[in-house]
């Protein structure tokens, strides 16, 4: 399980224990927390889980694969620490991991 801390547009900061297995996204949506629309489900075919992985996290959260990285060109204001959260896989390694949601998912 991990503790993960999701930042809004306007700073607001909230915390949710996640499962290990479960996606970033998941725990959004199982939290209600907004920012997150997941439209697809986390089938990693809309882009509406975009999110930015805190520097100090992205070698824990790995690369995106070649299909995310295809969607993360359609996101409104993509950085270099984009990432679909539906693709971000909780394990006790991400424990403290802090993730920042877009303005706009679309």
């Amino acid at each position: 399980m991990a503790l993960v801390t999701y930042i809004d547009h306007k700073g607001g900061a909230y915390e949710a224990e996640i499962e290990n297995g479960d996606t970033v996204m998941q725990g959004a949506v199982d939290n209600m927390i907004d920012g997150i629309v997941a439209e697809c489900g986390g089938c990693c075919s809309c882009a509406t889980c975009h999110c930015y992985v805190e520097p100090e996290w992205l070698d824990k959260t790995g690369k995106p694969g070649d299909v995310e990285k295809e969607l993360l060109e359609c996101v409104p204001e993509p950085k270099s620490n984009s990432r679909l959260s539906c693709q971000i896989i909780i394990s006790d390694e991400l424990d403290g991991l802090v993730v920042r949601l877009p303005q706009s998912q679309y």
